[in-house]
């Protein structure tokens, strides 16, 4: 609390006084008492006036400044109410009171809107499960019926399972601890697992896949990782070359401190300006408000929020025309990000 401006909220109250000191000294001009009490009547107020703002201020000031000094360093402000001392006037008491219920009242909306969220959450989940049963009917269908254009649907399909499993990793990535299991996986099994899920559109378009030195284990979650190997093996295959045939190469390499996962590929590749914002929530760049490619902005970008929870680093290199490496980088002694 600045003293200047202190001092400045006091000059209606000063005014006040001195026109009170003035007036009684004008009523005590008839009366007989000697200049010693005339003098004395009006020091003896003004001394004590002074004091009791000098006492005020140094009090309030104290608060102010304790009050600024907690919310400087505390991350939280809204807990600043639990850490401030019960003040020891009448302003900093109601001060705290209104603090209170302002706190206590933006609790109640937060939890409200959070509720709401939950719902949302659960309804997402619920509709996401609901939906994979057509889904898998529809491939039953496909399979008794075999066709070019049968391909061509079954192919379609899978982007949307490719895309209904995003909403789903989406809904939990803020909730990732809850849904949450590390251990030894090994990379092999994994990339397998994926490529064999991405077979039909991989065969349909000729795409060549290039896997090997994969027998690494790493310590991680199967399901969030399998997750993540996807989405950037989907980007490759949207991002291809239309007029060259795609190849995907996909190797590890361990060292003392950590194993290196790669994914590379000589699709359209990314403009050199724009790879550093690949992993921003809803760039597109140029590619993706391309006709036939339109992006959402969002499978880099949850890759990398997944990984922040897994401890493990995202990295993107990539070459205009000439293609796109990204790799996984997995600690050997994993850190768990659970925020």
């Amino acid at each position: 609390m600045n003293l200047k401006e202190w001092l400045k909220d006091k000059i209606l109250l000063t005014i006040v006084l001195l026109f009170g000191i003035v007036t009684i000294e004008i009523f005590l001009i008839p009366y007989p008492f000697g200049n010693f009490i005339k003098l004395y009547i009006p020091i003896i107020i003004l001394f004590l006036y002074l004091l009791g703002l000098t006492i005020e201020y140094f009090k309030k000031r104290s608060f102010y400044k304790e009050l600024s000094n907690i919310l400087e360093n505390l991350e939280e402000k809204y807990l600043v109410t639990e850490m401030i001392k019960q003040p020891n006037f009448m302003e900093g008491n109601r001060l705290k009171e209104v603090l209170e219920e302002i706190n206590q009242s933006m609790i109640e909306q937060v939890n409200k809107y959070k509720y709401k969220q939950q719902d949302y959450k659960e309804y997402i989940e619920l509709w996401i499960h609901e939906i994979k049963i057509p889904i898998a009917a529809s491939k039953l269908i496909i399979e008794n019926n075999k066709s070019n254009v049968t391909k061509s649907i079954e192919e379609e399909l899978q982007k949307i399972e490719n895309y209904i499993e995003q909403v789903l990793f989406y809904a939990r990535s803020k909730t990732v601890e809850k849904d949450y299991y590390i251990k030894k996986v090994n990379l092999k099994d994994i990339v397998s697992e994926r490529i064999k899920k991405n077979k039909n559109i991989l065969i349909h378009q000729k795409i060549a896949i290039n896997i090997h030195d994969l027998e690494v284990e790493v310590s991680t979650d199967n399901k969030w990782i399998g997750f993540i190997l996807n989405q950037i093996i989907q980007n490759s295959i949207k991002y291809r070359k239309q007029n060259q045939c795609l190849e995907i190469e996909i190797y590890a390499k361990q060292r003392k401190e950590n194993v290196i996962l790669y994914i590379k590929d000589n699709g359209i590749g990314i403009k050199k300006g724009e790879v550093t914002r690949v992993f921003e929530k809803g760039f597109t760049g140029t590619n993706g408000r391309m006709v036939g490619r339109k992006s959402t902005g969002i499978g880099l970008y949850l890759c990398k929020n997944l990984c922040n929870k897994l401890g493990i680093t995202i990295e993107l290199n990539s070459v205009e025309k000439e293609g796109t490496e990204v790799r996984l980088v997995f600690p050997q002694s994993s850190y768990l990000n659970m925020e």
